[in-house]
């Protein structure tokens, strides 16, 4: 329970940090939300998005994903979208890669290029369902990089379950995080290049030195091997 806890509270979070507009006939799922609380405030069926985004279970939608909430091609630039709380919001302009028939439920629309965040074993790896990234096993104080060069929208040890966290933007879609560090060597706000080192591996918050590395698109986690060279 804890853990589910912890999780949930890095969704939010991770929602808030890096958090972007979405085009025409998309939605952002929000805390509280379901399927057919969605379907309703945008007179759609829930089959019909069920079909629309592929997905697998209705009932395990995320806060932060984004879903199609209009037929394929059927997204208007001029009307209002209505939100998950029924209220009309005008839509912004986003990304072309967001605009496309893919959405973060199935495959991303676009893609990012990683380098392994730390040295070490891996020893456990995503699945999407309790495992939400990968955990890295080294021996403590070695050297934690960024993935990606990007911002540094997160850095402390608020969440529980996560020690000391630092969280990166690296562009409207794309966010990875670091969890259970030894020390965190950057600030919120601070720039960062691709492969600069930006913590120290730790135990902080688990009972073993690691570094728990996750890869979020639009908000959802996302296997963050498919983007990493192979080891």
């Amino acid at each position: 329970m804890m853990k589910r806890l912890a999780c949930a509270s890095l969704l939010a979070l991770v929602t808030a940090c890096g958090s972007a507009p979405v085009a025409p006939g998309f939605y952002r799922v929000e805390r509280g939300d379901t399927l057919s609380k969605i379907a309703r405030s945008n007179r759609q069926s829930v089959q019909s998005i069920v079909r629309w985004n592929n997905l697998n279970n209705p009932d395990s939608i995320e806060v932060g994903q984004v879903l199609r909430v209009v037929p394929p091609g059927g997204a208007s630039t001029s009307g209002a979208i209505r939100s998950g709380g029924g209220a009309s919001a005008t839509p912004r302009s986003a990304p072309a890669a967001a605009a496309t028939d893919s959405v973060p439920s199935a495959a991303p629309a676009s893609n990012i290029s990683l380098i392994w965040p730390a040295d070490g074993t891996v020893i456990r790896r995503f699945d999407g369902n309790n495992s939400k990234g990968i955990d890295i096993s080294a021996a403590a104080g070695t050297p934690v990089v960024a993935a990606a060069a990007g911002t540094v929208v997160y850095a402390g040890n608020g969440l529980r379950g996560y020690g000391n966290l630092l969280i990166l933007k690296h562009n409207a879609e794309y966010l990875t995080a670091y969890a259970h560090n030894r020390a965190l060597m950057v600030k919120e706000g601070q720039s960062v290049t691709r492969g600069e080192k930006i913590a120290e591996m730790g135990d902080t918050d688990t009972d073993r030195v690691m570094l728990h590395f996750e890869l979020r698109y639009q908000g959802r986690s996302i296997d963050p091997s498919r983007s990493l060279p192979p080891r």
